[in-house]
């Protein structure tokens, strides 16, 4: 026990001759307190002394960790950045948007465009300045083509003179000037015209036997369609041309209800309802619809046909679908006879405006006769006076034959 607490007593000091010289007087001296502690007997002080050596000799060393805090001032160098805001100029490349096109290939199929009777300028001049009395106001139905004939002045000098491009829009009451015209005007070709109802025919007599085949071309419209004059609203059969008449209506007194272009489509049976296709579709798989909702409408449809002397019927067949109101999905038809009225186009003449029978399919003949051969121009012009909820047109199977004798 002595030895442990000797050992102890090394450690902290870490010297061995020190420990001989302690141990020593560690001896005399418990000796000498053993016996004189309390006036104890020595034997008893040295049975206690032993027994609490033994205790703290019993565990094991402990290590005890010591923090010293020291408060010294103690001198630290610092170094410190001064912060300078500077404004330098700095020259930066800014990439700009650039619009990039795409090019795409595209087959296209080029659709053959009807040929004019009149050459179409291929520059637009300035009116030329002429003399009196060489004025000619359009009438409804006139062309181009029929003025050119009446005046015998170039379709061509008309368009130079008047400043146009467009052959095919006229409107009536437009002022044309015709150079070189001396104001007469010739006659039509010779000709036999009958009314839109009866044919002339001898009474009692079965009407001329048609020879022949149909002359017209593409005449229920099943080739193939363009757009005229490159307008969307205006999607023709091939062979076949237009006009429309847009300004005044002279059948209202009100001056804002003008003539408005319609929309023509060539459509098929699969774009009407199924219950309608019968009456819109005469023969074939298309035919014409012509329409305008809420506005008047007055137009026509033409082709230009070289022909030898001899004589001919022309048959316009059309379905007036003047829609005055809807009676939720029930059409309320305008039966007035002048709602929806047609007449033939023959050169600058055929017959004069006549009314239809509403929402069922018409038919109007017209016969002429050519004594010499001759290149003519025959269609028909459509006409609905009033705003209806609908003016609309379908027009299909139109033929032409040479009849006997």
């Amino acid at each position: 026990m002595i030895s442990c607490l000797l050992k102890g007593t090394w450690v902290a000091s870490g010297n061995s001759r020190n420990l001989q010289e302690r141990k020593g007087s560690l001896y005399k001296n418990v000796n000498k307190r053993m016996w004189n502690l309390w006036g104890l007997p020595s034997y008893f002080v040295g049975l206690v002394v032993v027994g609490l050596l033994a205790i703290g000799c019993s565990s094991e060393p402990q290590t005890v960790e010591v923090t010293r805090i020291v408060n010294q001032d103690v001198p630290i160098t610092v170094e410190v950045a001064q912060v300078v805001t500077v404004e330098v100029p700095v020259e930066v490349t800014v990439a700009m948007p650039v619009e990039v096109t795409r090019l795409v290939e595209v087959m296209v199929t080029p659709t053959e465009v009807p040929t004019e009777a009149a050459a179409e300028p291929t520059a637009t001049s300035e009116p030329t300045a002429v003399s009196a009395g060489n004025t000619y106001t359009v009438e409804s139905g006139d062309t181009l083509a029929s003025i050119a004939f009446r005046t015998g002045v170039a379709a061509s000098e008309i368009l130079a003179a008047n400043g146009l491009n467009d052959q095919n829009f006229l409107r009536a009451g437009q002022e044309l000037i015709i150079p070189g015209w001396d104001g007469t005007l010739a006659a039509a070709p010779t000709s036999v015209a009958t009314a839109p109802e009866a044919p002339t025919a001898v009474p009692g007599a079965p009407p001329a036997a048609a020879v022949g085949q149909n002359l017209l071309p593409n005449p229920s419209f099943e080739e193939d369609w363009y757009f005229f004059n490159g307008i969307n609203e205006l999607q023709l059969p091939i062979h076949w041309s237009a006009f429309t008449d847009e300004g005044p209506n002279p059948f209202t007194d009100d001056p804002n209800d003008l003539f408005l272009r319609p929309e023509i489509r060539v459509i098929t049976t699969a774009d009407l309802p199924e219950a309608e296709r019968a009456q819109f579709v005469f023969n074939g798989n298309k035919t014409i619809k012509a329409f305008k909702g809420h506005g008047p409408t007055s137009f026509g449809i033409f082709t230009d046909i070289a022909l030898p002397a001899g004589s001919y019927r022309f048959t316009v067949r059309y379905f007036p679908d003047t829609v005055l109101d809807y009676n939720g999905n029930q059409k309320v038809w305008n039966t007035d006879p002048q709602a929806a009225e047609v007449r033939i186009i023959y050169n600058n003449g055929g017959t004069n405006w006549s009314g239809t029978n509403v929402a069922t399919r018409n038919t109007m003949t017209y016969e002429f006769k050519l004594t010499a051969p001759a290149t003519v121009r025959l269609g028909a012009a459509f006409r609905n006076r009033y705003i209806n909820n609908n003016n609309s047109w379908f027009i299909d199977d139109w033929s032409l034959v040479k009849l006997e004798g």
